[in-house]
């Protein structure tokens, strides 16, 4: 069974977002000052958040999840 809500990220631990764009390829984007701009919990995807233990989130959009 899917959740239908997860625990919320701390963007305060995020250092860098790498969103992993469908057929492979991914870029990365530095959270120093973009927080605010992004709701990474409203998009649909998959979101693995490591930031506990490297400071990196990595988001997979549906369809690339």
């Amino acid at each position: 069974m899917k959740k239908i809500f997860s625990n919320p990220i701390d963007f305060s631990k995020v250092n860098t977002l790498v969103y992993h764009l469908p057929d492979g390829p991914s870029f990365s984007v530095e959270m120093t000052g973009v927080e605010e701009l992004l709701d990474i919990e409203m998009e649909m995807g998959d979101v693995c958040d490591t930031s506990e233990i490297d400071g990196v989130v990595h988001f997979f959009p549906r369809g690339n999840a």
